[in-house]
Formats: structure tokens, C-alpha cells, sequence
């Protein structure tokens, strides 16, 4: 059975990987991706123009290459089992909140959108594969039985 977790994590991280490398090198495609969608909040804006100025990037770069480093970090974390629960937790969140802003299904009709709701609900599954490896931990469990002596 561990081997086959073992496995499973490394399958299951290659899709974090993946999907940061290729936002990685394409940083500006991404940008203007989440420039469509993500409005700097008036309370953060005087600080997103300080660190704007400092590092000569617009705001949507930088979580292009926050949001690309995050997944690729992650990934290997988890497939490496080098504080899984840690990272996994952090990609729950990142999920979470990428599924609210970016598949607004609940704002088109039905039949248009279906993609965007099968893409959700993909997160969704992503969300609960992470939970799983959160649950599971570092080490195997004994084997115990499922429903006590019956």
C-alpha cells in the first residue's frame, strides 16, 4: 500500500509542477490572465504601488510569478513527502480561491456553462485529493479494521 500512495502523491504533484512551470514561462500570458479577473483592493493599492516601483513589475506579474513558484514549490514538496501537509494545505487555499475568482459558472446559463462547471468541480476533487494527503500524514498507519470486529 505505501508504495502505491507513494506513487500516487508523485502522480497527483506532477500536475502542480506542470501547471507552475507553464506559468512560469509564460509570465505575461498569465498576467494578463489575472489582470482580467483580479482587482487590487483600494486598502493594498498604495503598498502594491510601492512594490511595484521596487521591483519595476505590475502587480499581475507578481502573482503570476507568486502564484507559479507556489505550485511548483508545492508540487515537489508533496512528491518529495518534505512537509506535504504544509504545502497541500497552502494549494487547498490557492484552490480555493482560484476556483471563486477565475469559474464564475453560477453567473452563465446552463448550458453554456458547463465547462466551467466541470472545471470546478475538478477543483473540487483536486481540493479533496489534498485533504486526503493532509489526513494521511508522513508515516503508514497499522492496518485496522473498517468497522470494528463484525
Amino acid at each position: 500500500m505505501p508504495a502505491f500512495v507513494t506513487f500516487g502523491r508523485i502522480l497527483f504533484a506532477v500536475l502542480f509542477i506542470y501547471t507552475g512551470a507553464t506559468k512560469l514561462f509564460a509570465i505575461q500570458e498569465t498576467a494578463d490572465f489575472i489582470a482580467t479577473r483580479v482587482v487590487v483592493p483600494d486598502v493594498i493599492a498604495p503598498y502594491a504601488t510601492q512594490v511595484e516601483t521596487a521591483t519595476a513589475m505590475t502587480t499581475p506579474q507578481l502573482l503570476a510569478i507568486a502564484v507559479g513558484g507556489l505550485e511548483v514549490i508545492a508540487g515537489l514538496m508533496i512528491a518529495l513527502n518534505f512537509g506535504a501537509r504544509f504545502f497541500a494545505m497552502l494549494l487547498i487555499i490557492y484552490v480555493a480561491v482560484a476556483t471563486v475568482l477565475f469559474y464564475d459558472f453560477w453567473n452563465q446559463t446552463p448550458p453554456d456553462n458547463a465547462k466551467m462547471l466541470v472545471d470546478a468541480l475538478k477543483n473540487l476533487s483536486i481540493i479533496g485529493a489534498l485533504c486526503m494527503i493532509i489526513g494521511y500524514g508522513r508515516t503508514t498507519r497499522p492496518a485496522e479494521a473498517a468497522y470494528g470486529d463484525v
